[in-house]
Parts: structure tokens; C-alpha cells; sequence
């Protein structure tokens, strides 16, 4: 898979905010995303024990079945210590030549992490969309921003508001089940987003994702 240059992996937290100042214009939240909707993605990332290395999964899957048409690692040293805010400066060596090596170029990726909801309207997810040029979803296991639990009910929903902007939902994908926090990535809207999402989702997390968070534990347990 072709992925395009963003510039250099920054070296400290000051140049990675002025990284993420730089890139978030270019990122198109609106739109209803891929309108022939035939694989999709997962991404996630796992650490290697007793090591600073992360590893990334990327899992690709028939949209339509959810099973599995191509699956890629990728073990990198860990760009920086997590930092809230960063973690694009973490994975994304390891994210970068997952994706790199994908035969197939996925109609939609879905990323474990925040989109927009993120200080700087530019999360993981951002990265990963303006890198691959494809629709990209961030959907968090844990709340990038605070928020209003919605009710019981699957497919119910709040708002995750930054100021005067809604950058983000708390979204029930199975009824009584905790909320899963999906943003825009890139080349997508936020309604597009949750629909894919709650598609997705026979569990509590998107099936692209639990894929990716299996296949990246279980890689990363590998010497």
C-alpha cells in the first residue's frame, strides 16, 4: 500500500503539536465516506513486555462477512514515550510499515484511537487517514474527552464537545454495553462514521478492531 509523506517523525512533544497544527486543515470531515463499501480495516497496537517496542496489527476484512482477507505486523521501537495527546508519535513507526505492506488498500480503515476528539482535532486516526488518503475512523476504548453516558439502548448516542465544538460521540453499540467513542478520522462525517461503526459492531467493539487487538497481543507475545 502506497502511503503518502507527512514530513518526519517529530523529535520532541513541542514539534509534534506544531506537526498536528500543521496537518489538521488538511483533514476533510464530511461526506459519507466509501459509497461502495467492499473491505475494511482495523488497526491497533499492542507492546512488547520487557521491551520499549510496540507492534501493530493491521487486519483487513470483507465488509460484508467481517472475515478476514489480509492480515500484516509490523514491530518498531516506540517513537516516544506515551504521552496523552502523542500517541501518534508512538506508533505510528510500526503503524506506517503495517500499512506498507498491505497488498490490498482497504475501502475504509478503522483505528484504535481518537480522530478529532483529541486537544488539537487530531488524533491517531487524522494520521492514519491523511497517510493512506483512505476513510478513516478513530474509535477509543476510553474517552478521549469528557462526556454524557447515553442511554442504555444500542445505537444511542452523545456528543463529545471541545468548547463550542462537537468533536466526537459516545456511542452504545450493544444495548446496556459501555460506550465505544468514535471521531472522524479523515474523508469522512461523524454520522457516516457511526453507522459504519454500529454495522461493525457485534460486540461492544467494532470487528475490525477486536481482530487487530487480538492479532497484536498475540504478535507481540511472539520473541
Amino acid at each position: 500500500m502506497h502511503l503518502q509523506i507527512l514530513g518526519p517523525l517529530p523529535a520532541s512533544l513541542d514539534e509534534a503539536a506544531a506537526q498536528q497544527d500543521k496537518l489538521r486543515p488538511l483533514v476533510d470531515a464530511t461526506g459519507q465516506g466509501p459509497t461502495d463499501l467492499r473491505t475494511v480495516a482495523g488497526v491497533d497496537v499492542a507492546q512488547r513486555d520487557g521491551t520499549d517496542d510496540v507492534v501493530a496489527a493491521v487486519v483487513v476484512l470483507d465488509a460484508t462477512t467481517l472475515r478476514p482477507i489480509e492480515t500484516r505486523t509490523a514491530c518498531a521501537p516506540a517513537g516516544h514515550p506515551y504521552e496523552p495527546g502523542f500517541l501518534a508519535m508512538r506508533e505510528l513507526p510500526a503503524v506506517t510499515a503495517a500499512l506498507e505492506a498491505l497488498e490490498h488498500v482497504p475501502d475504509l480503515i478503522v483505528c484504535d484511537g481518537a480522530g478529532t476528539a483529541h486537544p488539537r482535532r487530531f488524533g491517531l486516526a487524522c494520521h492514519v487517514g491523511l497517510l493512506t488518503d483512505v476513510p478513516t475512523i478513530g474509535v477509543a476504548k476510553t474517552p478521549p474527552l469528557p462526556f454524557e453516558m447515553p442511554k442504555p439502548a444500542r445505537g444511542s448516542w452523545t456528543p463529545q464537545v471541545d468548547g463550542d465544538d462537537v468533536v466526537g460521540r459516545a456511542l452504545r453499540t450493544q444495548h446496556g454495553v459501555k460506550p465505544v467513542f468514535v471521531s472522524v478520522g479523515h474523508r469522512i462525517g461523524l454520522d457516516a462514521a457511526c453507522d459504519h461503526v454500529l454495522r461493525m459492531a457485534r460486540h461492544r467493539l467494532p470487528e475490525t478492531t477486536r481482530r487487530a487487538d487480538r492479532i497484536a497481543r498475540d504478535a507481540a507475545l511472539r520473541p
